[in-house]
This record gives C-alpha cells, structure tokens and sequence, in this order.
C-alpha cells in the first residue's frame, strides 16, 4: 500500500488491490468488471444510501411520543455519520468540504421553495432554520458527496470539456433561475439549450478496472438525475417533505422533477470541479 493510498482513506487501497486482480477473458472478465463497478457506485453512493436508509427506517419505527422530533434525530444522525466516515478515513477533507458547500446551497433554495410553497416539511423540529429542518440540507449533500466521491474513484478524464469561466456563468444562471421563474419567464430550456451546445461534444472517460471507457457526458449527467428522481420518491415515500400533489396521500413524483434535477446536476458537476481536476484522458 503506498503512502499514497494511506493519507486519502481506507477504500483507496481496497480499490487498488481490486484493481490489480486478474479475473482472467471472457465471461469471467465481464462478471468482474460488472461487480467491481457495483462495489465502486455502491462505495460513492455510501452518504446518500446510509441517508435513505435513516429516512425509511425513522418512517417506519421511529416512535411518535419520542422526547426528540424525528426531524432533529435526522440531523444529529446525519452528522454523526458525516463525523464517522471523516474519523474513519472513508472520505477525505476535500470531499467534506464539497458537502458543506453543498448543504449551505440546499438550505438557501430550500428557504425559498418552501417559502414559494414549492413543497413543505409537514413534521415539526426545533433544529431548523424558519420552516426548513436542518436534514434537508444533507440530502443536497450527498448528491455532492457522491459525485465528489464518483469523481475520483473512477479517475474521470475528459475530452473537449467547456472553459471553466463559461461553465460557471451556465451554472450560476440555472441556480438563479431556480429563484427568479418565480416572477420572471422560464428559462430553461434556454438552459437546456446552453447545456447542450457547451457540452454536446465532451466526453467523460472512467477506469473500472484497467481499461477505460467512455460515455458523453450528457448521459452521464441524465443517468445520475434518474437515480436522484428515484432517491427523490423513496424519500417523499418516508415523509420527508411532500409535495403539493402529495397532500391526499403519496404519489410518485412528476417527471417533469427531473429536468430539475438534470439542471442541477450541472451545478453540482461545477462545484465538485473545485476540488477534482478536469483532466484529459493522457494526463
């Protein structure tokens, strides 16, 4: 194990003693490559899934007379887990950090949405900021905490990525819009347009084993937002927050929520860029 693999943490160098097996050619390889990509997502997905799990499980057992509001247990929790898995080295600093950053962005759009009446948070708590508990902010948190996480486990590369200026200008226009469509027009699918045309051509390559491979990044983004959209029922499932439509009881969540999330998985990618470098596949 290098020193390499030491200071980041611990899945580092489990990663790399998987990474140096060989499972032999043909269906054996496939087989391998096939759970080694599971094992990986399942790796980076740890913040957000341990997240849902807490939402189920408090939806299902947590008591209704407990002194401490549901609400508030899931916050504390989720601090917990964020302190555990930086004491444990199961995530980096740098990787921390992303999830603050996260958390302070969710919470300001969650103040405002809730405040627009978007979607409310029907149970009470005490660790909140106006009508917004605390929690909500982690769950955008873990979209960064996976995506930081993604990002270096599969050691993404990239071809014809935008320049970074133009990337920020695109996100810092979607995360204004998700305020201002409130009073003024729409706009995105002129965002939608913008996404397109910037990064129509760019390509996202990623190592699972040895090889790498590649996909456009647009699908990349499409794929994620479909997982959110399905995070995003679980969710709404446990009671977490509802939507307006939900009041009569729970539905799944419109579709249409997933060009929200297509958007702002555009902001995510951005920020994470801060901390992961944007690289060509020969560097």
């Amino acid at each position: 194990m290098t020193q390499h693999y030491r200071r980041h943490s611990r899945f580092a160098a489990i990663r790399a003693r998987l990474e140096a097996y060989d499972p032999g050619t043909g269906w054996r390889l496939w087989l391998y490559e096939f759970l080694l990509f599971g094992f990986k997502q399942g790796w980076a997905c740890l913040f957000g899934a341990l997240m849902l799990a807490l939402l189920l499980a408090t939806h299902f057992f947590y008591p209704a007379d407990a002194p401490l509001h549901r609400y508030d247990f899931l916050t504390i929790a989720a601090l917990l887990i964020q302190a555990g898995m930086i004491a444990l080295r199961l995530e980096t600093l740098s990787e921390a950090k992303v999830i603050l950053v996260f958390h302070v962005v969710g919470t300001v759009m969650e103040l405002f949405k809730t405040a627009a009446g978007s979607w409310i948070y029907p149970e009470a708590a005490v660790l909140k900021v106006g009508g917004v508990p605390l929690f909500s902010g982690f769950m955008y948190a873990a979209v960064g905490s996976y995506i930081a996480r993604v990002w270096r486990i599969f050691d993404f590369r990239f071809t014809r990525y935008p320049a970074h200026w133009a990337t920020w200008l695109l996100a810092a226009a979607i995360y204004v819009n998700f305020f201002a469509h409130h009073w003024l027009p729409d706009i995105r699918l002129v965002l939608f347009a913008a996404i397109i045309l910037m990064f129509g051509r760019t390509r996202i390559y990623f190592r699972n084993w040895q090889e790498r491979r590649w996909m456009p990044l647009l699908v990349g983004f499409g794929l994620v937002a479909l997982f959110i959209w399905f995070a995003e029922n679980i969710g709404t499932f446990a009671n977490a927050w509802t939507y307006p439509d939900q009041d009569g009881g729970w539905r799944m969540v419109s579709l249409a929520k997933l060009g929200s999330w297509y958007l702002l998985m555009l902001i995510s990618f951005v920020l994470v860029s801060l901390i992961q470098p944007v690289r060509s596949p020969d560097q």
